[in-house]
């Protein structure tokens, strides 16, 4: 997997960008969650935790016979925004069960602890993604103490082995597909806009736009077509990339924030802030606006505005519950530190961003 390097410098003419890749091996296709025992063989690992969400307990409980005894220990708690005291007790069943591998199945939440797992255990992490959040090929870890969110960036985070297998996505809700799916859109889009971006990175955002984009209505109208599911599946995972290789913006950033204070649904929440962030940002951003504008045929504002108004769920910041009078403390937070992004992040036009969600 690629990432590019955390600044530029000027040398001579022009500037140079450095480009970087960190070695990740990907499996891909139908079925291809049977080849997982093989897998596990080649890490040489003989005593596997398996950790699964809710919605992938099928999943797990089929890769857990196709383990056999090589399948120790179980860990169905993961949730939401990997709390510290949930990775502790994931901790325990680690060091009870002397685990010598992490097999994770599910999105976000379950991928997570895997990675927080992996920070305080150092054994070798297998991912089987059933949503389109991208975590699982980023050396990205955001972690929740006392309702705060920081995240940190370490090439160990990142799974060695990632299974990509379009059937374990056929069980996805058609809000969660919508939800998950416009996630993975906003860490292509952040990726045009970021200062740090590489002709590779954006090749890679264009991309995953466009596979997203074109996908997502279809997949919508017909949420067990395989070859749409597929192109959503390799939208997310090009996507994911674009987490690992450039520096995220407002957008994740605001996502940080509101998550971590307020408890939220991650995907929801990237599904009710992309528009507003967009209309905020693309003013700022020709060459992001540019290629997206080529995807969209028009406005990409209102493609993706479109897509989240199809939500049969909350829609906007107050249905989630977050009170009006919360949001300039939030801005003034983020403005106090904020990511890079091409518009103004000053705490006046945060929380102008906020309240337009809200």
């Amino acid at each position: 997997m690629a990432r590019s390097c955390r600044t530029r410098g000027r040398y001579g003419r022009g500037m140079v960008v450095v480009h970087e890749t960190v070695a990740s091996r990907v499996l891909l296709g139908a079925g291809a969650r049977h080849l997982v025992p093989e897998e596990v063989e080649r890490l040489g690992a003989t005593r596997v935790l398996l950790v699964a969400t809710g919605s992938a307990r099928a999943a797990r409980d089929e890769l857990e016979a196709a383990l056999g005894e090589r399948a120790v220990a179980c860990f169905d708690g993961a949730v939401v925004h990997t709390p510290v005291a949930v990775t502790g007790q994931a901790m325990a069943v680690v060091e009870e069960a002397a685990a010598d591998a992490v097999v994770t199945i599910g999105g976000g939440s379950a991928i997570g602890l895997g990675k927080a797992i992996v920070a305080r255990a150092g054994i070798p992490h297998l991912a089987l993604p059933t949503t389109y959040a991208g975590s699982e090929v980023t050396p990205v870890l955001g972690e929740t103490t006392d309702g705060v969110k920081q995240t940190r960036r370490d090439p160990a985070l990142l799974p060695g082995t990632v299974v990509y297998d379009v059937e374990l996505t056929l069980r996805m809700p058609v809000g969660l597909t919508l939800t998950s799916a416009v996630n993975a859109l906003a860490h292509a889009v952040e990726a045009l806009w970021a200062p740090d971006a590489t002709p590779v990175s954006g090749a890679l955002a264009t991309e995953a736009s466009r596979l997203l984009l074109g996908a997502l209505p279809e997949v919508l109208d017909d949420p067990s077509g395989l070859p749409a599911r597929t192109a959503l599946q390799e939208g997310a995972w090009l996507a994911g990339t674009c987490l690992a290789t450039a520096r995220m913006g407002l957008h994740h950033q605001l996502a940080h924030a509101l998550g971590g204070t307020f408890d939220l649904p991650h995907a929801e929440l990237h599904t009710m802030l992309l528009a507003h962030v967009l209309r905020h940002n693309l003013p700022h951003a020709p060459t992001a606006a540019h290629r997206l504008r080529a995807i969209t045929g028009d406005d990409p504002v209102a493609a993706v505005a479109a897509l989240a108004a199809a939500y049969d769920g909350p829609r906007r910041l107050r249905d989630l519950g977050v009170p009006a009078d919360g949001l300039a403390a939030v801005a003034e937070r983020v403005a106090a530190a904020p990511y890079p992004n091409p518009g103004p992040t000053d705490a006046a036009s945060v929380e102008a961003v906020l309240r337009a969600a809200w």
